[in-house]
């Protein structure tokens, strides 16, 4: 656990990416096994302990030294696992630190009522930074800047693999890898890929904007609109039936009207987006059925998920990854076009003749959840990652609106001790006059210099406390940039923005003088 424990606190003040990597590589050559593979779990998402959650580990402090004083300790730390890993006392007499795989399996054995004692005894033996190292562990919230692809990519150098090679066999494994490590370290067999409903890694594109297209040959690319959902991988082998996010995770749980859908065979690359009556709603609405571990009927009646297909990847046991973009849209025009398939349309290709064509065309698409435009070469195969060259997204301008600063709250991992987060409103009518309605939440877009002086500007002009959140005086306005906007019954003020996030803090203008929620009515699609 200790060794672990150092890998955690070392990522946690490394920002450098391959430094990350440098850092995760050593662990997993040197860590023993099922170690390594526990780690390589946690760092991917893999690890859930249910008798082991956040209001468990509140419940220790308030008994070790009070409700009052934790909740004052955790106001001014930022972070539950650091709080606590800061106001508990090792024991000498507790014996020995655990190893990563005995908390792992211990606790996988473990009993909600044996739980609390396991912990207790844990924390006793561990030193601080142990003890945090666990409870992040624990929570599944260990923000040290690692995404499930970078720690992918880490095991895949120690085995001097390609990581689309560890991604294509990923959903075929389990935790603590252990034919993963013996491919990767001792020339064992290549694990097999799941046999049914394989995940294939993604083709992303990079951003452009308008003067990059200028050398570019407009006949070369191909145009489709950029859908305002989110990107999905819908895999069916084997009769076995997933939908997968970007990431490779798999969200066919929160989706069964997809999966239900599912009656073909292939892989298709696609976006996910709530859909009624021929209308895409907005980002808001599909909001409402991610990250839920079950789906009610009324939701399913009322949010209907739909996949608007881009690609297709594999079809009836053939990969078509490296055939030309031309050739996999005529395969997938010519399936589409063999009958109706409920919950899948196919996304138009937007005709144009030159840039400045295509530019008019992007401005003007504000409707049906656009966001902007993809552009992909005819001839590109379909490439995992992220080549530079063969498809770029070209997003219109963000949405601007001035607010005012309404409340603040400290920041997680290495911004708890910043007052990071930010709620923001703008002016409507009240029956004494104006009064800010809060129009949403933003925690980045500055630079580290911008969020320094942010901080103490909240700590100084702090007029209210409720909880963790600080109330600030009505005066400084942040012109906040946002990709969309929606009804939201959820928010007082009725909107929703998508996206949103600081562009600039506006010191030169008077809060009076900020944007009304009249105003962001009338940029409502």
């Amino acid at each position: 656990m200790q060794a672990f424990a150092q890998l955690l606190d070392s990522l946690s003040f490394e920002a450098a990416r391959n430094a990350k990597l440098r850092l995760i590589e050593a662990y997993l050559r040197q860590a023993p096994d099922p170690d390594r593979g526990w780690a390589l779990a946690a760092l991917t998402g893999g690890l859930d302990f249910p008798a082991a959650k956040p209001a468990l580990l509140r419940s220790f402090g308030q008994d070790r030294i009070g409700p009052e004083l934790f909740a004052l300790s955790y106001d001014y730390v930022g972070d539950l696992a650091e709080t606590l890993a800061l106001i508990w006392d090792t024991d000498p007499a507790a014996g020995p630190p655990p190893s990563l795989g005995e908390v792992v399996e211990t606790l996988q054995r473990a009993t909600k009522t044996q739980t609390p004692a396991i912990l207790k005894r844990w924390l006793d033996a561990l030193d601080s930074t142990g003890r945090w190292a666990l409870l992040k562990l624990l929570t599944g919230a260990l923000r040290v800047g690692v995404s499930a692809r970078l720690a992918k990519q880490a095991a895949a150098n120690i085995g001097s693999q390609p990581v689309d090679a560890v991604e294509e066999i990923w959903h075929g494994l389990s935790p603590p890898y252990r034919p993963l490590f013996d491919w990767l370290l001792q020339d064992g067999p290549r694990p097999q890929s799941n046999a049914g409903g394989a995940f294939l890694p993604p083709m992303l594109a990079n951003p452009i904007d308008r003067a990059e297209l200028a050398p570019l040959d407009p006949t070369h690319f191909r145009a489709e609109w950029k859908w305002d959902g989110i990107r999905v991988q819908v895999a069916a082998s084997g009769g076995v039936k997933r939908l997968y996010s970007r990431a490779g995770e798999d969200i066919s749980g929160s989706f069964p009207d997809i999966v239900e859908a599912i009656d073909f065979e292939g892989t298709f690359d696609g976006e996910l987006l709530v859909r009624r009556e021929e209308a895409v709603a907005p980002f808001n609405d599909l909001q409402q059925r991610l990250n839920r571990k079950s789906v009610t009927a009324r939701m399913l009646k009322e949010h209907p998920a739909h996949v608007r297909l881009y690609d297709v990847l594999s079809l009836e046991g053939e990969d078509l990854r490296p055939l030309p973009f031309d050739t996999r849209r005529s395969r997938l025009e010519a399936w589409m076009a063999q009958r109706p398939r409920a919950r899948f349309d196919l996304s138009p290709l937007v005709s144009f003749g030159d840039w400045a064509s295509l530019a008019r065309l992007r401005e003007d698409a504000r409707h049906d959840g656009v966001e902007g435009l993809m552009l992909k070469r005819g001839d590109s195969p379909y490439l995992a990652g992220r080549p530079r060259g063969p498809w770029f997204k070209w997003k219109r301008d963000p949405m601007l609106a001035d607010c005012v600063l309404m409340y603040a709250q400290r920041g997680h991992g290495k911004r708890s001790s910043f007052y990071s987060d930010f709620t923001f409103g703008c002016w409507r009518a009240a029956e004494a006059g104006r009064e800010l309605a809060p129009v949403g939440k933003a925690y980045f877009g500055f630079t580290d210099e911008e969020l320094r002086w942010l901080d103490k500007w909240v700590r100084d002009h702090t007029t209210n406390r409720f909880g963790p959140v600080r109330e600030v005086a009505q005066e400084l306005v942040l012109e906040v940039a946002f990709d969309g906007i929606a009804r939201s019954s959820r928010h007082k003020s009725g909107l929703a923005l998508r996206f949103p996030r600081i562009h600039r803090i506006r010191r030169d203008k008077p809060a009076a003088e900020a944007d009304t929620v009249d105003n962001l009515l009338r940029l409502l699609p």
